[in-house]
């Protein structure tokens, strides 16, 4: 199983920008569809943007336009930019491969998350 680590997360003000990072471990990581998910408080845990390994992403509408996702295979590391922040983005940030949820919890370890806050 594939160990992941986010860093990055923090406190802004609305408008701001943070840029979170994921350290994935196992060679896995560059041939696997990769995304970010986020979880609110009462939330559930909901998929934001995703990566092939080719590097062709999607995004969800809500931050669409806002959020840039992109990785670095050599380093085994995705990456989240996250700009024009909102308060309603505040939530622990996850990374894991993008697939049928018992085939991700399998293949990839669910990390401590990364804490964002944003604040109006």
């Amino acid at each position: 199983q594939v160990q992941l680590v986010e860093s990055g997360g923090g406190s802004v003000q609305a408008g701001g920008s943070l840029r979170l990072s994921c350290a994935a471990s196992g060679s896995n990581f560059r041939i696997t569809t990769m995304g970010w998910y986020r979880q609110a408080p009462g939330n559930q845990r909901e998929l934001v943007a995703t990566i092939t390994s080719g590097g062709s992403t999607s995004y969800a509408v809500s931050v669409k336009g806002r959020f840039t996702i992109s990785r670095d295979n050599a380093k085994n590391t995705l990456y989240l930019q996250m700009n024009s922040l909102k308060p309603e983005d505040t939530a622990v940030y996850y990374c894991n491969a993008d697939g049928p949820p018992q085939w991700v919890n399998k293949w990839g370890s669910w990390g401590p998350g990364a804490q964002v806050t944003v604040s109006a």
